[in-house]
């Protein structure tokens, strides 16, 4: 299953990311594909911000995670374009962040192939004029159930 928007300016993108927050609230993983500038941190902002998390949400580009603890449900936002081999991942334990329960947002997935759990829901992001088109497709059960919440919400 998928679903597809245009979505045109950074307001937007993080009002999306509010909207899709509201199927995500039990966990899951979610890989975020696009280039450079198409808004994936505007999009985890988003969904950070529908979820309640007032602070500040920066790029963990450096980092390669950031962490955000919320009332109930614990957030990690992972940017692994720096990554050059997923053994790194290995090393920095990766496999601990994948809980039931815990929601991973990861930028640049394909960096860490071999080392990472299968999406639940895969958005990609591409240019078009004057804005983005947004897919959001289903690769799991949960990726499903996930996609059935949203689908009234966001084609409307």
């Amino acid at each position: 299953m998928r679903i597809e928007k245009d979505v045109y300016g950074e307001v937007a993108m993080e009002g999306l990311g509010e909207v899709v927050s509201s199927a995500l609230k039990m966990g899951g993983v979610v890989y975020l594909e696009g280039d450079l500038g198409m808004g994936k941190t505007t999009l985890v902002r988003g969904v950070l911000r529908g979820l309640g998390y007032q602070g500040p949400v920066k790029s963990p580009t450096y980092t390669i995670v950031e962490p955000y603890e919320l009332p109930n449900l614990e957030v990690y936002h992972f940017d692994l374009y720096r990554v050059s081999d997923a053994e790194e991942l290995e090393f920095m334990g990766i496999r601990d962040y994948f809980t039931e329960s815990g929601l991973c947002l990861i930028e640049w997935a394909e960096m860490g192939r071999g080392a990472l759990p299968e999406a639940d829901l895969v958005v990609s992001l591409n240019l078009i004029r004057q804005g983005r088109h947004v897919s959001l497709e289903a690769q799991t059960e949960k990726g499903l159930a996930a996609l059935k919440v949203l689908q009234e919400v966001i084609t409307s």
